[in-house]
């Protein structure tokens, strides 16, 4: 019985013990990020093309030639490699219109693939609703070609009209080709030659730089990442992963940090968006908000002569006026190094208003009592 007794004693607090242990462990791993999701490799990225073409097959929505002469001269000067000469005729028609074909070239594209491609129209056309893009090339900012395009356009939004009235939803004039673009050339980008690597920080900052290289030295068991400044982070490529650096990289991605970042305030004053970062903290200070209203009211009365007399009927002017002063708002204390929810709660208890709340901010700021960086988009 003694021995039973004891063993359940025990049991307990070794169940407390290690259910507070699988929280504490638990508890870090849901700040924490992946390096993949914090960083880029410098090198890897897409390109921007693009291309000019024409898009035929419209229902008397494409541009009036009249007001653009760079249609009309596109498709002349394409009728004439067809074989069919146009120059000096009268044309009319409204089923054609000049579109600017834009791309992204991925990182690491062969030969043969296909990409989307988004297609806009250039001159007055209203809508390219059912129509087809003629085969346009794509050129690099170095005016090379590195993909065509060509096929039917959709969009997204359309248009009707009658005499009297318009609808439009959307944008019918901007459609997109799905798998649209044939990739002709690549970027050449050795990757697996390379001798250093370097990671660019999508978020600057000087302790995250520092946390992410020392998760790396941690990881390969050498100091061979170093952070360079608060975006980059230099990596030599270790002897065993030179060759392989596919290997390293999808290693070193899943590695997990806790990023760091300036405590911040963004505020859109045109919208009234206000986002306060976790690390934002407020010294004692007193707050008061109060608005000066004045509200005027028109009620005029019409004044009219007795019977048979001989008066005139009047408008008589009533204007009544009410001064707010905001009276029953009252001062409130802001106590020192508050969290971010207990900021929120006193802010929210002043019952104002994000326009309100922007202004406060921002004076709470000059005063010096708020340890945060306002960044008003």
């Amino acid at each position: 019985m003694f021995r039973k007794a004891a063993l359940t004693s025990l049991v307990k607090p070794l169940a407390a013990l290690l259910a507070l242990g699988l929280a504490v462990a638990a508890g870090p791993a849901q700040a924490l990020s992946r390096i993949k999701d914090l960083a880029s490799v410098e090198g890897v990225r897409s390109n921007q093309i693009l291309g000019y073409g024409i898009v035929v097959g419209l229902n008397g929505t494409g541009d009036t030639l009249n007001n653009a002469p760079f249609t009309k001269q596109s498709l002349t000067a394409m009728l004439e490699r067809l074989g069919v000469n146009t120059r000096g005729a009268n044309m009319r028609t409204a089923n054609v219109a000049a579109v600017m074909v834009t791309a992204n070239l991925p990182p690491f594209a062969t030969q043969g693939t296909r990409l989307d491609v988004t297609v806009s129209a250039l001159g007055d056309a209203k809508s390219l609703q059912g129509g087809t893009l003629l085969v346009t090339p794509l050129l690099g900012a170095d005016g090379e070609v590195y993909a065509v395009s060509q096929g039917p356009v959709a969009i997204a939004g359309f248009s009707a009209e009658g005499d009297a009235s318009k609808i439009t939803r959307g944008v019918p004039t901007v459609g997109r080709i799905a798998n649209g673009g044939l990739i002709e050339r690549e970027i050449e980008f050795a990757l697996n030659k390379l001798k250093t690597l370097r990671l660019a920080l999508r978020n600057p900052d000087f302790t995250t730089a520092r946390r992410m290289a020392a998760a790396i030295n941690d990881f390969l068991g050498a100091d061979a990442a170093e952070p360079t400044d608060p975006s980059t982070v230099a990596l030599q490529i270790p002897p065993r992963f030179q060759g392989n650096m596919i290997r390293m990289l999808t290693d070193i991605e899943q590695l997990r940090i806790e990023p760091d970042q300036l405590a911040r305030i963004v505020i859109d004053e045109r919208s009234g968006i206000i986002v306060m970062g976790k690390d934002v903290r407020v010294s004692t200070v007193a707050v008061a908000q109060g608005n000066l209203t004045v509200t005027i009211t028109e009620q005029p009365q019409v004044s009219q002569p007795g019977p048979l007399s001989d008066g005139q009927t009047v408008v008589t002017p009533r204007t009544n006026v009410k001064v707010d002063t905001g009276g029953g708002n009252k001062l409130a204390v802001v106590r020192d190094s508050v969290t971010l929810a207990e900021l929120v709660d006193g802010l929210n208890a002043l019952g104002i208003g994000p326009r309100d709340l922007i202004s406060i901010l921002q004076a709470i700021k000059a005063s010096g009592a708020l340890q945060a960086e306002i960044e008003v988009m």
